[in-house]
């Protein structure tokens, strides 16, 4: 998630652990320790585009890797309060805040390495959005009143409050994926694969993207008081001889695809009008197929060139417009 979503996480469980008289030391250390695991976006390439999206969310948000992030993190803070906390003190709060990113990120749909070095699958429980303030500010703002009021009661109401909102994310999630299904079995469609995440800011309006056939099929689901939906688009699952025939099979585009394979779990597509392999999980609006990024694919190159790594995060007034009538219900249906 967002790095004030994630120290301020980090600093709710860290209060957890402390007293009235450090706790805002201890919020502190909690807050940049549920940071630290996002020290991985410096590893990244001028030359190789997929280098960071393969190591960002990797060992350092596994399980195995929190033990020693906590120590780096205490490492690096102790000695600056070691007049007033003691060693383990410091090492304590670093463990619960370090340790909350990992599981914070496998709660969206970005995919994280939870279980590094055993696995390389990246884990997306997709029952939250990358950015929410919903679930963000009131953590905020208890997490600020409990070192106002250096009243601990304060720390437990903000874990209280992600505990539901999470939750509330899973039941939403399998009241969009029931629909989703349904509505793909109108189309006389029997989904081979059947993902959802939730839009920008929300639990209410999903991405629904399912696999029939070779292509991929993308609605947006409104999941309110009752369900309805807003029917989408579709494209062509990504094949290199459907698509891009005249690639070299050695080539490192080549190379490069099969790592954004794994990174957007075989949800691929491609746009011909920019030569572009794309995310189909991702788009703007949640019923479009519009990518945000990709890799731009040039047969011409040399064999050893990379492909070109391509973002376009530019949100028109027209898909606000569209985002905003979705999610109170202006345009969508409830009848097939």
């Amino acid at each position: 998630m967002d790095p004030i979503s994630q120290g301020t996480v980090g600093a709710a469980f860290a209060q957890s652990t402390a007293n009235k008289n450090n706790i805002i030391k201890i919020g502190i250390i909690g807050f940049l320790a549920g940071l630290a695991p996002d020290l991985d976006v410096f590893i990244r390439s001028s030359t190789d585009p997929m280098l960071s999206l393969e190591y960002h969310r990797q060992f350092t948000h596994s399980l195995f890797f929190i033990p020693f992030g906590a120590l780096i993190v205490t490492l690096v803070i102790f000695p600056l309060v070691k007049k007033s906390l003691s060693l383990k003190t410091v090492y304590v709060a670093s463990f619960f805040g370090y340790t909350t990113h990992g599981f914070l990120d496998a709660c969206t749909s970005y995919g994280t390495l939870l279980f590094w070095p055993f696995s390389n699958e990246r884990v997306t429980w997709n029952n939250i959005s990358v950015v929410d303030p919903i679930f963000t500010i009131p953590v905020l703002v208890l997490v600020a009143t409990a070192i106002i009021t250096r009243k601990l009661l304060f720390s437990f109401f903000a874990i209280g409050w992600m505990t539901f909102y999470l939750l509330l994310g899973f039941v939403q999630y399998e009241r969009a994926f029931l629909v989703a299904n349904d509505l793909a079995n109108s189309r006389g469609h029997t989904p081979e694969r059947l993902t959802l995440k939730p839009s920008f800011g929300n639990l209410i309006l999903w991405k629904s993207i399912y696999q029939y056939e070779e292509n991929f099929h993308v609605d947006a689901i409104r999941t309110a008081l009752s369900s309805t939906w807003c029917l989408g688009e579709s494209i062509r699952m990504f094949d290199y001889q459907y698509h891009l025939p005249n690639l070299d099979i050695d080539s490192q585009q080549r190379k490069d695809i099969e790592r954004f394979r794994w990174f957007s779990q075989d949800y691929l597509g491609f746009d011909y009008e920019k030569s572009l392999v794309t995310d189909v999980r991702y788009s703007m609006v949640p019923n479009q197929i519009a990518p945000m990024w990709g890799l731009v694919i040039d047969v011409q190159k040399s064999k050893n060139e990379h492909a070109i790594w391509w973002t376009s995060r530019t949100l028109e007034q027209s898909q606000l417009d569209m985002f905003k009538d979705m999610l109170i219900g202006k345009t969508c249906s409830n009848s097939f």
